[in-house]
C-alpha cells in the first residue's frame, strides 16, 4: 500500500533552451497520496527517443475465418485482417498488410527454422504450425490457436476437384461469349497485319508488272527466232539445197534442242515445260529486283503467313460444325 509523502518520479520533457529539441529527463515531485494505491512507480525508469513500442500479432478464429491482428508501424495502431483459410494465401496476407499501411516496405513469413514460406501457401497450411511474421525491421513470433474445425486432406482434394469442375462448367456456359471475343481479336489482328503489309503489296504489284512485261518480251523474241529458223531451213531445202543435204542439218538442230532441255533438267531438277520455265524465270527476276529495290521478302512472307493463319482460325471459329472440335482432329 502506498504511504503519504513525496516521491521522485522520472518524467520525459523537452529542452527548449538548446537550438535542437532533444529529449531529456527531469525529476518531478508529486504527492503519492493523490494517486491510486494500485499504481507502483520505479525511480530508475527512463524513456529513449529511439524506443518504439509494438503490440504483438495475434491470430484467432471467428466464424470459421482466420483473423490476424497486425500492428501498423506508421499509424501506431492494430488492424484486423480477415482471411479465408482455404481460398486466401500468404501472398494475400502480405498484400493486405501493405495496403493498410503504405509505410511498410517488406513483409515476410518464416517458419521456426528460418525457412521462408512461399506466397502460394494457403492460410490453413500456414496456421498448422508456429511461424514468424516480419514487418519492416520488426519480427513477431506467432503461435496459432487450435482450429475450430479440422478438415482432413481428402476434403481439400474434394474442394480442388469442385473448383476444377466449376471452372469447366463456367467455360462451357461462356463458349459463345468467348467465341465472340476471339472473333473480334482475330479481326483486329487481320486488320493490323493488312495495314502493315499494304506498302509491300503496292511495291510487289509494281515489280510483278515490270517482270511480266520483260518475260513477254522474251517470249516474243523466242517465237520470232523460231519463225526465222523455220523460214531459213525452208529456203535452204527448196531453193538453195535439196532435202538430202538439209536432213542432217535439221537432225542436229533438233538434237541440240533436246540437249538444251536435258541441261535444264540437270540444273533445275525438274522437267522442262513452258509453265514451269515461266514461273522459274519470274521468281529469279523477282528476287534480283527485290534486292535492287530494297524489298524485304522475309517480312512480307511473315505477314502473309500471319494473315493466312488468322483467316484460317476465323473460318474455323465461324464453322458451327467445328466449334467444339479439337485442333488435332481437324
Amino acid at each position: 500500500m502506498a504511504t503519504s509523502g513525496m516521491r521522485s518520479v522520472v518524467r520525459k520533457g523537452v529542452n527548449h533552451f538548446i537550438g535542437k529539441q532533444k529529449p531529456f529527463v527531469f525529476i518531478q515531485s508529486i504527492q503519492l497520496s493523490s494517486l491510486p494505491n494500485q499504481l507502483t512507480f520505479c525511480p530508475c525508469v527512463a524513456f529513449s527517443s529511439s524506443a518504439v513500442l509494438h503490440s504483438d500479432v495475434s491470430v484467432k478464429y471467428r466464424h470459421g475465418l482466420s483473423v490476424f491482428a497486425v500492428p501498423l508501424p506508421s499509424r501506431k495502431e492494430s488492424c484486423e485482417i480477415v482471411l479465408k483459410p482455404v481460398s486466401h494465401t500468404v501472398k494475400d496476407l502480405v498484400n493486405f498488410i501493405k495496403e493498410e499501411d503504405k509505410g511498410i516496405d517488406r513483409v515476410a513469413v518464416y517458419r521456426a527454422n528460418e525457412v521462408k514460406v512461399a506466397g502460394s501457401t494457403t492460410i490453413d497450411i500456414l496456421l498448422r504450425s508456429p511461424f514468424t511474421l516480419t514487418i519492416n525491421e520488426d519480427t513477431f513470433n506467432i503461435s496459432p490457436p487450435e482450429p475450430e474445425v479440422t478438415l482432413p486432406s481428402e476434403t481439400f482434394e474434394r474442394l480442388t476437384e469442385v473448383k476444377s469442375l466449376t471452372a469447366k462448367l463456367y467455360s462451357q456456359l461462356n463458349v459463345e461469349e468467348y467465341q465472340l471475343k476471339r472473333e473480334r481479336d482475330l479481326i483486329q489482328q487481320i486488320e493490323e497485319y493488312r495495314l502493315q503489309i499494304q506498302p509491300y503489296l503496292t511495291k510487289k504489284t509494281d515489280m510483278e508488272k515490270r517482270i511480266q512485261s520483260r518475260n513477254r518480251q522474251l517470249m516474243y523474241i523466242g517465237s520470232t527466232l523460231m519463225g526465222f529458223q523455220f523460214g531459213f531451213f525452208a529456203r535452204l531445202t527448196w531453193f538453195e539445197y535439196s532435202w538430202d543435204v538439209m536432213e542432217p542439218v535439221t537432225y542436229f538442230a533438233t538434237y541440240a534442242a533436246v540437249m538444251g532441255m536435258y541441261a535444264y533438267f540437270t540444273v533445275c531438277a525438274q522437267e522442262y515445260n513452258y509453265v514451269d520455265a515461266w514461273d522459274r524465270e519470274f521468281v529469279n527476276k523477282f528476287h534480283k529486283l527485290a534486292i535492287k529495290e530494297g524489298f524485304n521478302i522475309n517480312e512480307y512472307n511473315r505477314l502473309t503467313e500471319l494473315i493466312e493463319q488468322c483467316e484460317s482460325d476465323l473460318r474455323r471459329l465461324r464453322d458451327p460444325l467445328q466449334v467444339h472440335l479439337p485442333i488435332r482432329e481437324l
